[in-house]
């Protein structure tokens, strides 16, 4: 076997081990933690389309109303899991979303003689771009949150199960990782494509940072009110052993590495 056929397949060893490794995980993920993460970032996506707030410096859409649950389900999942695992359930529900999104889009392209359904058809369609911001901005702050959410748990050495280490590395992350998510996507919407296809209309780079920090402030607040459900998920599972199998699984891997 030559040096190309070697390394084929290793990446197939690589890619089955990989999805053996996320059956085992969505097997121990409890449905409830799951299903509610896949549908906070479904319904990010519907309720974006919402302005609620909208001045020159400060700038909400109605998913600041759900998009805490989607960063308290990727902090709970990091802090019990750990971040490799959180970053898979966070593109299960990214995949989930755009083909939910596809769904919505057929189902509004469909005309319908029986009433005027044009104010639905136009939420169910979406906007193809806003959807490209959304789906980047919500992967890159994702894989940021739960990489420092984990980072920031290594830091409490004498307690890493206390209250103090799970919120402080549930609020550090959570900033960082909502401003992220607005700042990407006001960049990719406002600054690169609203331009072109909303005649000129455009945020400059200062608004974006701006709005997008003081949003990361109000959802960070949202986070802050359930945090301490997050805390009784975590040491409910410790408590009760949930997805031992995975966690097994993952130490078998590191004594193998």
């Amino acid at each position: 076997m030559n040096s190309a056929e070697t390394s084929r397949a290793s990446f197939d060893s690589l890619i089955i081990l990989d999805r053996k490794e996320a059956d085992i995980l969505l097997r121990c993920i409890p449905a409830t933690v799951t299903a509610l993460f896949v549908v906070s970032v479904i319904c990010m996506n519907l309720l974006a389309n919402k302005t609620l707030v909208q001045t020159p410096w400060i700038a909400l859409d109605g998913g600041i109303l759900i998009s805490w649950l989607s960063f308290l389900c990727m902090d709970i999942i990091t802090k019990y899991f750990g971040p490799k695992a959180s970053n898979t359930i966070a593109v299960l529900a990214v995949s989930i979303n755009l083909a939910t999104c596809l769904i919505f889009y057929v189902a509004g392209a469909i005309p319908s003689r029986v009433s005027d359904y044009s104010a639905l058809d136009g939420i169910l369609k979406g906007t193809w771009f806003i959807l490209l911001g959304s789906t980047i901005a919500f992967l890159a702050s994702a894989v940021i949150n739960n990489f420092m959410n984990w980072q920031i748990g290594r830091l409490f050495r004498k307690d890493p199960d206390g209250r103090a280490a799970f919120y402080a590395r549930t609020y550090i992350s959570t900033f960082i990782g909502q401003f992220l998510d607005n700042f990407i996507f006001a960049i990719i919407v406002f600054v690169i494509f609203a331009p072109i296809f909303w005649d000129g209309f455009h945020w400059t780079p200062l608004q974006c940072a701006v709005c997008s920090l003081t949003g990361a402030a109000a959802e960070l607040i949202m986070e802050m009110l359930f945090a301490p459900m997050g805390y009784r998920i975590v040491a409910k599972w410790k408590k009760h052993n949930v997805g031992a199998e995975y966690l097994e699984y993952m130490e078998k891997g590191k004594e193998i590495c």
